[in-house]
């Protein structure tokens, strides 16, 4: 949707897959504009990768261009970012997207101190020991050609501190580069680098279950900006409670009741008296009669036998701090898993009348007893 938008660049240092490969073609089908994927020798780090491709990157004679880190959801404001930075700066000035946080997890991001008339950036740190600002960095960017110069005089300088060096295999790390501390930190305060703070939704995405978080924030959008894409209860139809969204395909009793946040996939079967509630169901799954999904995330072609339960714990940010954000959770505390998100991998199978709590099923099993908190290999 943003006007002359020309190409979309995925960068990365996963090797290419025939999944990944199918997407792209249906994306490009889809939304009708170019879509490759470049693949970088060795993790260059958020600022080393565009670094790295920027004569792919320049090669349409780009006049401006987003970067996007990949592990957020967002309303992503593209185009009010863009209006922001046609009216603030000049064309060698850049574009941080900003939210805010509450004080004690705004530690946890790259913290953003700006001049409140003109948005400009006057200081910049990436994850501060003590209490900076509550306005942090979402990780969305709109950059002109002009940061290359500033991303180079960074790999200049890390290129000479490895010369000094006479161990390194240099050119390797000199061109590891973070846009966060190597960049902006340098730019703050230089009249460059402005903030377009947003009150739209925003959240990191950096575990599978606070996919169910992203799900609701973006279910939450759809009632707002696209009501038509979610389910509304109709007669001799299953129950939808709060926001629901159905893929078409799907065969939902009459007498399962959904919601609220769930997200049901292709040719998912879902059978008689079935209860699913903040879950995302993938597709070609089948939810057998009066099953109870319940915080989880059922995977492709998974199976979940008659009165099974299968639930998980879920990770959400504090519902009545409007700023708070979802925390980062580590998988094991005190060698303990953490009780989170329930996840299935694809194909699994789940027997009848079983119990599955707190846990993450690896792809590919077929369990035959309940477990709790564990990690099923």
């Amino acid at each position: 949707q943003v006007p002359g938008m020309k190409e979309i660049l995925l960068m990365g240092f996963y090797q290419p897959h025939e999944a990944l490969s199918r997407f792209l073609v249906s994306a490009q089908q889809e939304f009708k504009i170019p879509i490759r994927y470049l693949q970088e020798y060795a993790a260059l780090g958020t600022g080393g990768g565009i670094y790295h491709f920027r004569d792919q990157i320049l090669s349409g004679g780009a006049e401006a261009f987003f970067v996007l880190n990949a592990d957020v959801c967002s309303e992503f404001p593209l185009q009010e970012m863009l209006e922001f930075w046609q009216q603030h700066g000049d064309m060698h000035s850049f574009v941080i997207l900003g939210t805010t946080a509450n004080r004690t997890q705004a530690l946890n991001y790259g913290c953003i101190v700006a001049n409140a008339d003109t948005q400009e950036v006057q200081h910049y740190v990436e994850k501060p020991s003590t209490f900076v600002s509550e306005i942090i960095n979402c990780g969305i960017y709109l950059f002109t050609p002009a940061i290359f110069q500033h991303i180079g005089e960074v790999f200049q300088r890390n290129q000479q501190e490895l010369a000094l060096e006479e161990s390194s295999n240099g050119w390797q790390r000199a061109e590891v580069i973070r846009l966060e501390q190597d960049v902006f930190t340098a730019l703050a305060g230089s009249g460059k680098l402005y903030v377009y703070k947003t009150d739209g939704f925003w959240s990191q995405i950096k575990s599978a279950g606070s996919a169910i978080y992203a799900s609701r924030l973006y279910l939450n959008q759809y009632s707002k900006s696209h009501p038509e894409r979610l389910a509304q209860n109709k007669p001799g139809g299953p129950v939808i409670r709060g926001n629901v969204y159905i893929h078409p395909t799907a065969s939902i009793d009459n007498t399962a009741v959904l919601g609220p946040n769930v997200s049901i996939g292709e040719g998912v079967t879902v059978g008689a008296g079935v209860r699913v509630r903040e879950s995302i169901v993938l597709h070609g799954a089948s939810l057998h009669d009066h099953t109870c999904v319940l915080n989880t995330i059922v995977g492709w072609d998974s199976t979940i036998g008659r009165w099974a339960r299968v639930e998980g714990t879920p990770s959400d940010p504090n519902p009545n701090d409007p700023y708070a954000k979802i925390d980062s959770e580590t998988l094991f505390r005190d060698g303990r898993l953490t009780p989170s998100i329930t996840i299935l991998g694809c194909s699994v199978t789940i027997p009848a009348e079983v119990v599955i709590l707190n846990s993450i099923v690896l792809p590919h099993k077929e369990l035959s007893r309940s477990y709790k908190n564990q990690i099923i290999l």
